[in-house]
């Protein structure tokens, strides 16, 4: 559905992307994850035809985004961080002149603009103006047009940045509701919701891909640690030494020790599997085990660590 290849931008003499390539298939959602300057805005906006690459290529459903602009436009609907509204129009209003824009046939435009209101739930508001609208609603008019035209391709630039918790959530659902019809880019800076929505995650940082995985696998691929919590009846100065024995075993930090019951992380290398040699290690040191938590890397947790190590 969408094909990048060997993307390069160049501001000047500051290299912004440096060839990069993924390509996202038909239904998915994809994560467009990075930290502010990497390329991320810019790879949308190319992608989008907004800005054209100093080298490189962008195909949308097979159509280039240089050569054949205005088709492999017909397949996109983009939403920026700043939702293109204007604030003197009423809903409806906005929407038909969006309609006019995509050219969407007259005979079908009345009804395609009830569609979509119905379903961004704004069929409500559609006759007040926009500048009246609460900061969800506004988002949803973006999301709204971005519809408009029925284009396979959603691109989402930090759709729910400033919501509150609950407009964040009616957000969240309905972009995973778009997924059933659409292609979806999403990008955000809340990791928890792009773990939530995502089915992969595309990590840029210095103008290249640093990461690339279905979302469920990113933590256990680039995991070079095992972190397990353990509690356990028994002091921390009769079982450090013996689990610190085990091969694998990087490290033990007690965390509290109160009333006789010890709470430990145990690190561990993460091409190896240590819960048997823990287990049989504090049964020989007679300290029953109360509860074991394998503590996988959040989303954050492999973010911080790409983008950091990789500067």
């Amino acid at each position: 559905m969408i094909e990048v290849s060997n993307l390069v931008k160049f501001y000047g003499d500051k290299r912004a992307l440096g060839g990069i390539s993924f390509t996202v298939n038909q239904g998915e959602i994809l994560g467009f994850l990075g930290p502010n300057g990497a390329g991320k805005t810019t790879t949308m906006n190319i992608i989008t035809g907004y800005l054209s690459a100093t080298s490189g290529k962008v195909t949308i459903n097979g159509y280039d985004i240089l050569e054949q602009p205005e088709l492999a436009k017909k397949n996109i609907g983009y939403l920026p961080e700043l939702p293109p509204l204007f604030l003197d129009m009423t809903v409806y209003e906005y929407l038909e002149y969006v309609s006019e824009l995509k050219k969407v046939s007259r005979d079908v435009r009345k009804k395609q603009i009830a569609n979509v209101m119905q379903m961004v739930h704004i069929g409500n508001v559609s006759g007040r103006l926009i500048h009246n609208l609460s900061k969800g609603y506004r988002q949803r008019v973006g999301i709204a047009q971005t519809l408009i035209g029925n284009p396979e391709v959603i691109i989402l630039d930090e759709p729910t940045v400033g919501l509150d918790p609950n407009q964040v959530i009616e957000i969240r659902k309905l972009i995973a509701s778009l997924a059933q019809n659409h292609t979806i880019i999403f990008s955000s800076h809340i990791l928890s919701e792009v773990q939530a929505i995502c089915d992969r995650v595309i990590i840029i940082n210095n103008g290249k891909i640093a990461a690339d995985a279905p979302t469920i696998e990113l933590s256990a691929q680039m995991q070079g640690s095992s972190h397990y919590l353990v509690t356990v009846e028994g002091s921390f100065s009769n079982v450090q030494m013996p689990l610190r024995a085990v091969p694998g075993i990087k490290s033990v930090t007690a965390l509290s020790e109160k009333n006789g019951i010890l709470q430990m992380d145990v690190m561990a290398d993460g091409s190896l599997d240590v819960r048997k040699s823990i287990f049989y290690t504090l049964a020989r040191m007679s300290a029953p085990i109360l509860e074991f938590k394998s503590m996988a890397p959040s989303l954050e947790d492999v973010f911080a660590d790409i983008t950091s190590a990789k500067k």
